[in-house]
């Protein structure tokens, strides 16, 4: 055999190359102290969020949900927290201007979103339209479901400001409410579109006969005031 060196790649150069490659693929890789400072968790880390055009800076951990930070961290107790599964639409807040159930987003995910809670629609220590018309047209009673109502309310008027019934119906459709407020809801939404005024639509106290066709109105059915008063006459 003889003693001279082997020229050019042997199969021991093959098999001492994968070794090596394996062996530097095994150890880990350590990201810059800028980027682990900026991982959260798994304790409480700082965030900062944009609630009705302030800025909030809170430390929380990663897994308080946007609900409990605004109740328990900043004090906005306006939006309520029912069924804590996003499926009664309580905790509804705007998030960039889309309503959104708070109790399934985490505060940590939306920093650099603006946050509008019901507390963020007052200006000038006013109320906002289709707050105002949440109180004309009766449209609140226990009060658990109406912060979210309005809230989708406002949604639906900001991108269509003269929705039809179908509409706000659609609008509202995953906001719950026990109290069965909905027919005062879609008249709140109406009011507050200029479609409908107190003077066009009024609420009848007690069961009252209409002549014409013998059908009787309960409470809480909708007439138009020429055909109240003919209600009135028939029952003078």
């Amino acid at each position: 055999m003889s003693d001279e060196p082997k020229l050019g790649f042997t199969r021991r150069d093959l098999v001492r190359g994968a070794l090596v490659g394996a062996a530097a693929a095994a150890i880990p890789v350590h990201a810059p102290a800028e980027e682990a400072a900026r991982a959260l968790g798994p304790g409480a880390v700082p965030i900062s969020l944009t609630i009705n055009g302030k800025t909030e800076k809170l430390v929380v951990e990663p897994r308080v949900v946007l609900a409990d930070a605004l109740r328990d961290r900043i004090g906005l107790t306006g939006t309520k927290v029912v069924c804590g599964r996003g499926a009664c639409g309580a905790c509804t807040v705007l998030v960039d201007g889309a309503a959104q159930c708070s109790c399934l987003l985490l505060a940590a995910e939306v920093q650099g979103r603006s946050i509008t809670t019901i507390e963020g629609l007052k200006a000038d220590g006013r109320l906002s339209p289709i707050q105002e018309a949440f109180v004309e047209a009766d449209a609140l009673q226990c009060g658990f479901c109406t912060s979210g109502m309005v809230m989708s309310c406002k949604t639906l008027l900001d991108r269509n400001p003269k929705p039809t019934r179908e509409q706000i119906r659609e609008a509202v459709a995953g906001n719950l409410c026990r109290c069965g407020t909905y027919p005062h809801v879609l008249d709140a939404v109406e009011r507050a579109a200029g479609i409908r005024t107190a003077a066009s639509t009024l609420t009848i106290a007690a069961p009252l006969a209409i002549a014409a066709d013998g059908h009787r109105l309960h409470a809480d059915d909708r007439v138009g005031p020429a055909t109240l008063e003919a209600m009135e006459a028939e029952e003078a």
